[in-house]
């Protein structure tokens, strides 16, 4: 395993910097975000770009990796998380042409992997979203299969506050739907990220002893239930008001048994650490604090 970031929250920041600060603290991989580069994306967390992938050259591939490898970092996977089934049409079909562009962009970098969203209209059911589905991705798998490059769902239900109730932005979250994902698409992976199970009260080790083999990318971000925010809302408002994000080893994870499981899932890939601690914002510097608090707690279970 090697131990990396994400680096969406370094949106003032250029791809090189980035890489020279990650080095110089023990990072070994990034996974870059690669939002369209004229921007338009206003989600917290969203909308960087480190990248234009768009005209994206076999020169300008190997000029890129080639600088991140005389600085000893990989890539882990290239990152854009759009909503894929979003109900408007205009606005699907501008961010489906962008994912073919990250594709397109990471199989002339010679990257295996592209990061992404399944999607959701929040006001459908899962068995509506999932036959719009089957209508969109097909072109976009068979895209990323000529490209060389296997394309990861993440597991995030997408439902942080009132703009994506009541059925979330992405439905890709829970056992039964990634079943179906996985007889459909057998070529498509997972992005797991552990965080999105605990208010599911989804059990991790029994996650990863049944999709371990279908991970090809790891998120390492933790999430705190806040136990006031879940009395006031109830369970029923799903996670709105008492899910909080937090870095590793300040939230309920138990990652032990996490790292535990997935080797002996067999992964052997990068486990990329996800920022999106309210506590760590504010400056580059925050930014920086928690990323390595992050790694001091995760870096004995990476080897």
């Amino acid at each position: 395993m090697k131990l990396g970031l994400l680096t969406v929250p370094f949106a003032d920041a250029s791809l090189s910097e980035i890489a020279n600060w990650s080095a110089s603290v023990g990072f070994e991989a990034l996974e870059i975000a690669c939002w369209p580069s004229a921007g338009g994306e206003t989600r917290r967390y969203a909308g960087t770009s480190h990248i234009a992938v768009e005209g994206m050259t076999t020169e300008k591939a190997s000029e890129i990796t080639g600088m991140l490898t005389e600085k000893s970092i990989t890539i882990s996977g290239l990152g854009f998380y759009p909503n894929p089934l979003h109900p408007d049409v205009g606005h699907r079909e501008s961010v489906l042409a962008h994912l073919k562009k990250v594709i397109t962009a990471a199989g002339k970098m010679k990257v295996k992997v592209v990061n992404t969203f399944m999607g959701g209209d929040r006001a459908l059911t899962l068995d509506q979203n999932w036959q719009r589905a089957l209508h969109v991705f097909p072109d976009i798998i068979a895209h990323a299969s000529d490209a060389g490059v296997t394309l990861a769902f993440e597991n995030c239900p997408m439902i942080f506050s009132h703009d994506e109730w009541p059925g979330g932005h992405n439905i890709a979250y829970a056992p039964k739907i990634w079943r179906r994902i996985f007889e459909t698409w057998p070529d498509v992976g997972m992005n797991y990220d552990p965080s999105h199970l605990v208010w599911q009260m989804i059990d991790q080790v029994r996650f990863i002893s049944e999709f371990g083999p279908k991970m090809v990318h790891v998120h390492a971000k933790d999430l705190m239930i806040d136990r006031d925010g879940l009395y006031e809302n109830g369970i029923m408002s799903l996670g709105i008001g008492w899910q909080v994000p937090r870095m590793p080893g300040l939230g309920d994870i138990e990652w032990a048994g996490v790292f535990s499981s997935l080797y002996r899932a067999g992964y052997d890939g990068s486990v990329i650490i996800e920022h999106e601690d309210r506590n760590f914002e504010g400056s580059q510097d925050n930014i920086k604090r928690g990323f390595l608090l992050a790694r001091d707690v995760l870096r004995p279970f990476v080897k």
